[in-house]
C-alpha cells in the first residue's frame, strides 16, 4: 500500500494548476473592508406628530365616521360617497371649521390599500389635522 508522489519515471514535471488560495484571501479581506466601509443605512419616515395640548377642552370634539367598506365604498357619516369630487367637498368643508372635527377611518379589514391610501392622500392635501384609525381590534 504505497502511495504515488510523483511520476513513476523519475522526471519533474511542471505543476499546471494556480494557487488560489492567496487569491480567495486577499478577496475575503477585500469584502470585510467593503462592508466595514459601508455607511449605516437609516429610513426615515417622516411623521407630522400632534402637538401636545395641555388645555382643558370645554366641550367635546365633533366627530366624523368615515368608514371604507371590503368593496371600496366610502360612507361619510353612514352616507355613501358617490365620488372623489364629494369626499374632497367634504374634506375642504372641515379643514376651513374651527375647531376642526375629527375623522375616525374605520377600514374594513378587507377594503384594499389604495382606497384606504387615496382617502388619507385627500385628508392630507386638504389640510385635514386629525384624523385617527379607529376599529383596530379587528386585526388582531
Amino acid at each position: 500500500m504505497g502511495a504515488s508522489v510523483g511520476p513513476a519515471s523519475g522526471e519533474a514535471e511542471e505543476m499546471a494548476e494556480m494557487n488560489v488560495i492567496p487569491l480567495i484571501d486577499v478577496l475575503l479581506v477585500l469584502i470585510i473592508m467593503f462592508i466595514i466601509s459601508l455607511p449605516v443605512q437609516t429610513h426615515a419616515v417622516k411623521l407630522d406628530m400632534p402637538r401636545p395640548n395641555n388645555a382643558e377642552q370645554s366641550e367635546p370634539p365633533t366627530v366624523i365616521q368615515l368608514d371604507v367598506d371590503f368593496d371600496g365604498t366610502i360612507l361619510w357619516n353612514g352616507s355613501v360617497v358617490t365620488s372623489t369630487a364629494q369626499l374632497q367637498r367634504y374634506f375642504q368643508s372641515i379643514s376651513i371649521q374651527e375647531p376642526q372635527p375629527e375623522v375616525h377611518l374605520r377600514p374594513n379589514r378587507l377594503a384594499k390599500y389604495d382606497v384606504v391610501a387615496k382617502v388619507l392622500a385627500f385628508a392630507q392635501r386638504l389640510g385635514v389635522r386629525k384624523i385617527g384609525f379607529v376599529g383596530n381590534e379587528q386585526y388582531l
